[in-house]
């Protein structure tokens, strides 16, 4: 019997590394919610931090070899401040594109953490943001901006004018309910992390509503509040199963693949603080002795971004820092 390919192959994922650490400032990331990873292999991390930690609010920028290379931005109102600050873009400028939740904008700044501009306002309204979330810019530079409390995606100019929108509050097809996560794919398609409808929605450029993949769950192909995803050049989709500790992989139709649960391995960063720290190690091998998976595995993950070396990097809210991995494409014999 002879074997044929049909075009169809079988994925594997394989872990790399992981980058970063717990951290308020410096090496390491503390409640990161976003990130985005330029041509460069350059990560810039947006940390949230917590509300009593004001201090952790920033934007660290790294490689994906754990070399660190600045933080910009703190907390505040002011011009290159954040309060909220949720998730970012880089233009074709190599400009960073942060939006703030709180602040209800847009903040504009150079890789080197220079204040170049902002734009939005509060309110329903066209053009208007009420929590501002995930960003995508496609390689026209239309800026869409998930806005998460207006159940809607809007379309802007690089400079902030108001080009449309679409999206609308419910559980339908192409209406949404508090989403998130934005990504494109090459063919200019939008996909939509719809955090409260537990699913992830697809629409064509100019908004038409084209696929819904998932439900509320636990199994494979449910979801607990996803709240990124990405695409990356074969059409496979990933997404960031926020309350399920881990990212699902699907097929360009919605299919399930795989999962990951996680795989970590401490960074260098990590090493080299309890190095210098040799109580830490004590209190560490106490504290995962019935459990040696507690570190491993993802705690909350946020975003998934793919670089342009086809790396599918990770970003873990709770213990700051991102898992990468590589995929592996096999033909399938039939």
């Amino acid at each position: 019997m002879s074997t044929h390919f049909f075009g169809l192959t079988s994925r594997t994922y394989e872990y790399s590394h992981s980058v970063g650490r717990n951290e308020f400032a410096g090496t390491g990331f503390r409640n990161p919610s976003d990130m985005a990873v330029d041509a460069d292999g350059v990560v810039y991390v947006v940390n949230r931090s917590y509300e009593n930690r004001p201090d952790g609010v920033r934007v660290t920028a790294c490689t994906l070899d754990e070399e660190y290379i600045s933080e910009f931005g703190t907390y505040g109102e002011e011009d290159g401040n954040f309060i909220w600050p949720a998730g970012i873009a880089i233009d074709s400028q190599e400009r960073l594109f942060i939006t703030d939740e709180w602040l209800n904008r847009v903040t504009i700044m150079s890789k080197d953490g220079e204040f170049l501009g902002k734009w939005g306002a509060s309110g329903s309204g066209d053009g208007e943001l009420d929590r501002p979330a995930g960003i995508a810019i496609s390689d026209d530079g239309t800026v869409f901006i998930v806005d998460s409390r207006n159940s809607r995606v809007q379309k802007f100019t690089l400079d902030g004018q108001y080009l449309g929108q679409f999206g609308s509050f419910g559980s339908g097809p192409g209406e949404l309910n508090m989403p998130w996560g934005i990504d494109l794919d090459k063919e200019g398609n939008v996909y939509v992390a719809d955090w409260r409808n537990d699913r992830i929605q697809v629409f064509n450029t100019d908004g038409v509503w084209q696929a819904s993949f998932g439900r509320s769950g636990s199994g494979v192909g449910e979801f607990n509040r996803p709240n990124g995803v990405a695409v990356d050049e074969d059409g496979d989709i990933y997404v960031a199963d926020w309350l399920n500790d881990r990212v699902q992989v699907l097929a360009p139709d919605g299919r399930f693949v795989t999962q990951m649960v996680g795989d970590h391995v401490m960074s260098q960063w990590g090493k080299d603080k309890l190095l210098s720290n040799p109580d830490m190690i004590r209190q560490r091998s106490l504290a995962f002795a019935n459990d040696p998976s507690y570190e491993r595995n993802f705690a909350h993950p946020c975003a998934v971004r793919v670089d342009s070396q086809g790396r599918i990097c990770i970003l873990d809210h709770t213990r700051g820092r991102i898992q990468v991995y590589s995929k592996v494409k096999d033909p399938v014999l039939v």
